[in-house]
């Protein structure tokens, strides 16, 4: 589905991945679940490029509801993956730390595992191979993305920034649907190791110049960062 000029998006507000669409290739941001791969290849017919014009994968972090079909494509088409070095092991299959329980209604909770089960969450193949990033990188894939360390979500959460594309992908430092309350608009993201850190990591958006700030997991927003910082804070509260 397309966001944007060069902005696409496979999946729904449940669970996301994204592609930069440029002239040169294409950079896929995050790789939702298994199931998603199919989405990919109907996305990749839609806009006439093969999948080989996949130039890399960017991880805004090591959840399996965002590594899905990475490694096949890694190990299929030798497609680098790029995630933050503290995630690193996350996502080659080291269990997260337990997270406090988060609120949850029935209906939306039940909606999310069923979707993520259909989309085969049961068997999400680790990465074998990544390659580390760090605050600041700029990676050589198309739409130049410059890494911003965003740190709470997990150790290792980065949002990616594109600045011809002028958006932002941040992963589950926040969401604009909560999964299990079904509560939409910005506000802090379910199964978070740190929300305190995650929290004052929101706050690195605040001096990049965008149109969009893109979160795994709900709606895109369509605005400034000030404008959504605002609106995550009086979430909190």
């Amino acid at each position: 589905m397309e966001l944007a000029a060069q902005l696409r998006r496979i999946g729904n507000d449940i669970v996301a991945a994204h592609l930069i669409v440029a002239d040169d290739g294409i950079t896929l941001v995050d790789a939702g679940l298994p199931g998603h791969y199919r989405d990919l290849m109907n996305e990749l017919k839609a806009i006439g490029r093969p999948i080989t014009d996949i130039k890399g994968i960017v991880l805004t972090h090591g959840d399996s509801d965002h590594i899905g079909f990475a490694e096949r494509l890694r190990s299929e088409l030798n497609i680098p993956v790029y995630i933050g070095a503290e995630d690193a092991d996350r996502a080659k299959g080291a269990k997260p730390p337990a997270t406090p329980k988060d609120p949850r209604r029935l209906g939306p909770t039940i909606r999310f595992f069923a979707y993520a089960i259909s989309k085969g969450a049961l068997r999400i193949p680790p990465l074998r191979e990544v390659l580390p990033v760090h605050d600041g990188d700029v990676l050589p894939l198309p739409g130049s993305p410059r890494i911003v360390a965003m740190p709470g979500h997990s150790p290792g959460s980065v949002a990616v920034y594109f600045p011809a594309v002028r958006a932002v992908f941040v992963g589950d430092e926040l969401t604009t649907r909560h999964v299990l309350t079904g509560v939409e608009g910005p506000q802090p993201a379910p199964f978070t190791d740190d929300q305190a850190g995650s929290s004052s990591s929101i706050e690195k958006l605040a001096g990049l110049d965008v149109d969009w700030i893109i979160p795994g997991h709900g709606a895109p927003w369509r605005g400034d960062a000030p404008s959504l910082i605002a609106a995550y804070r009086a979430a909190e509260i």
